[in-house]
């Protein structure tokens, strides 16, 4: 079983992770509760295409098609032969469809797999939405998940304790089902369908260690990147086969990916370690709700340290600080904010990391608006906010938007505040969903700021 983990540490709750607020929010920041905008929504992206070289991407290939998220070995390579049927049941949201034809017509563009939308009830890939208390009841800690050998919500529970659903028994993949929440906000609905589909298509497993992927449990990248796509239509080339072992895999892969990726040719790769079952173990104690908030801090600062001892740079040692940050705000604010500026730091050092920098600059931001300093706040979130949108993650960037607009009261440019405050309501339509969480999420940043003194 695959599964998307709570995004735990992606976007929260700003109060959850910022200095304690002030008075509570001016009327008028709640102005909008009952009379939203449209909801926004993204255009086909602009990818930038991989920056790693072929070598790298090589490795990082076979570890994705050949390991589980487990660490237990996959024995054989397995695909979908021929065209590929995708069907949605369920309580579907009125976003799902669209968004689901925005992803299929990238497949089809981008990673050149052969995969269109039925109606037909024996689709190659059938998505369900089911209500979230109905997943969490079958599968704890998953936002959502994909499933071999399965064609519905039924089957999966009558079949989900057996070999039947263990992806190290297949030969080929023939049909799977990917159930996903229909009562959350759009946006979540969207990544969810992105990471489970691509791994219904293609790779298993998760690497913390990918920069620029959604096959990451850090839950940084809300959809395909370029890297993804040239993984599935490497995976799809041609020159490989289901029953391939890792080893046929491995003669075949330069070929393939000096054809896909010229550019990739003889550009150094950063050779980056695996990562250790220690570090996963204490990350995934930190993210978990169920241990003790004690427990979670203690787990993150020993991610950090591990982190450290092993001298890595980049994506995971920038989780370990942005991790050990949102959980120290409440305790040890002062070692929360060292935190995010060295995760800042981690992810100022590659083009690959900007996303992650700019999920970082949210809890600057708030440090910076609880300060009363405006113009800090807006240095910080006009860095990030053409990343969010590169990135086409909404929640980020209404959260972004919104801060942008206290910071701009704070300096006097009510008008200016008004209309951008204006403008993050229809991308937190798509990112945060109702309108109550949409005014609860105005409500969080307005009582960061200051009250103005009398």
């Amino acid at each position: 079983m695959i599964a998307r983990r709570l995004a735990a540490l992606s976007i929260m709750l700003v109060t959850s992770c910022a200095p304690a607020p002030q008075d509570p929010p001016p009327a008028r920041a709640m102005g909008f509760q009952s009379d939203l905008p449209p909801m926004r929504t993204f255009d086909t992206p602009a990818l930038t295409p991989p920056l790693r070289g072929n070598e790298e991407i090589a490795r990082d290939f076979l570890d994705l098609a050949f390991r589980m998220e487990s660490g237990r070995p996959v024995p054989v390579m397995t695909r979908f032969e021929g065209p590929i049927s995708v069907r949605v049941t369920g309580d579907v949201p009125p976003s799902m469809v669209p968004d689901l034809r925005a992803l299929l017509d990238r497949l089809r563009t981008e990673a050149g797999i052969d995969i269109f939308l039925t109606g037909a009830e024996d689709a190659s890939i059938t998505i369900e939405a089911v209500p979230s208390e109905t997943l969490q009841r079958a599968v704890p800690r998953a936002a959502c998940f994909v499933v071999p050998r399965v064609g519905d919500w039924s089957d999966f529970l009558t079949v989900r304790r057996t070999s039947q659903v263990d992806w190290t028994t297949l030969s080929r993949r023939d049909r799977a089902a990917i159930f996903v929440p229909s009562d959350v906000a759009p946006q979540e609905v969207r990544d969810c369908m992105h990471e489970e589909l691509a791994q219904a298509l293609g790779p298993l497993n998760d690497l913390y260690r990918l920069p620029d992927s959604v096959f990451n449990d850090d839950n940084i990248h809300a959809v395909l990147t370029a890297f993804d796509m040239l993984i599935l239509r490497a995976y799809y080339a041609p020159d490989l086969a289901n029953g391939m072992s890792r080893g046929e895999v491995v003669l075949r892969l330069p070929a393939i990916l000096a054809r896909l990726n010229p550019a990739g040719e003889g550009r150094p790769g950063a050779g980056l370690p695996d990562t250790t079952r220690d570090w996963i173990d204490q990350i995934e104690v930190a993210l978990t709700s169920t241990a003790t908030p004690a427990r979670r801090r203690q787990a993150a600062r020993t991610a950090v340290q591990l982190a450290e001892s092993f001298g890595w740079t980049g994506a995971r040692e920038g989780f370990a600080y942005y991790a050990n940050g949102r959980l120290q705000v409440g305790s040890a604010p002062g070692e929360a904010l060292a935190s995010f500026r060295a995760a800042e730091r981690a992810y100022a050092r590659s083009p690959d990391t900007r996303i992650h920098g700019a999920h970082v600059a949210v809890q600057l931001a708030a440090f910076a608006l609880s300060s009363g300093d405006g113009a800090e706040t807006l240095a910080i979130v006009d860095r990030a906010i053409p990343v969010a949108a590169e990135h086409q993650n909404a929640a980020l960037l209404a959260t972004l938007l919104m801060f942008r607009a206290e910071a701009l009261d704070l300096e006097g440019r009510h008008a200016a505040a008004e209309a951008i405050r204006l403008d993050s309501l229809g991308w937190a339509r798509y990112g945060f969903g109702d309108e109550r969480s949409v005014a609860a999420r105005l409500r969080e940043i307005a009582t960061l700021k200051p009250k103005p003194r009398s």
